[in-house]
């Protein structure tokens, strides 16, 4: 197992709207980190460290969360859970790290990444993604950052369904109809009709 990204974040000890506004002014996010357990502490991260992390972690990988406040540091392994953005202008406003339980799975949605050319597409046939994301149960330490799919096989009208998709071991995949996730389908006539149409209006 590769280690962990670490990343330092100090304790905050006010809560508030114009605390927290004044701490984005220096930089700063305010955070929270819970746990499965029910702990909770009140956090604040420089907002460029915390850009590096989430560009490296992403959502899925689990950090270790080293938390500063002036004396021994405390240390939590987290999953970054929730980053809100401010709704107009192009800023983080707060952060929830969590801490799941190492030895029980959670279940997460994972994004999809195609990998191959589809025979259907090399016919002129158009490859449709109806699924970009597909929910896993897994442990938390096995979260993949993608689920990789190989659709060099599709031809024209051929869909893959989720129980044809090959899973890494130690992740299940959580559905209740076979659903379609990729497929080729023909290509569209639009054109060709609006050409039929303009003959039969002449």
């Amino acid at each position: 197992m590769a280690e962990m990204i670490n990343l330092q974040v100090e304790k905050r000890e006010k809560t508030g709207k114009e605390f927290n506004r004044k701490l984005r002014k220096q930089g700063y996010i305010p955070a929270v980190y819970y746990d499965f357990e029910g702990k909770n502490v009140l956090l604040q991260v420089k907002t460029g460290s915390f850009l590096k992390v989430w560009h490296q972690a992403g959502t899925t990988n689990v950090i270790e969360l080293e938390v500063r406040n002036g004396e021994e540091p405390q240390k939590y392994q987290a999953l970054i859970w929730d980053v809100e953005k401010h709704p107009v202008k192009e800023q983080i406003v707060h952060i929830d790290f969590y801490g799941p339980n190492l030895r029980e799975e959670v279940e997460m949605l994972i994004p999809i990444k195609i990998i191959g050319k589809a025979k259907g597409v090399e016919k002129g046939g158009v490859l449709e993604v109806f699924r970009e994301e597909l929910e896993v149960k897994c442990l938390p330490l096995n979260i993949p950052e993608h689920i990789e799919i190989d659709v060099t096989d599709l031809d024209i009208n051929q869909n893959l369904h989720i129980d044809e998709i090959p899973f890494p071991e130690g992740i299940r995949p959580i559905f209740e109809e076979n659903f379609a996730v990729v497929g080729v389908v023909e290509p569209e006539k639009e054109e060709e009709e609006t050409e039929e149409e303009t003959e039969e209006e002449a």
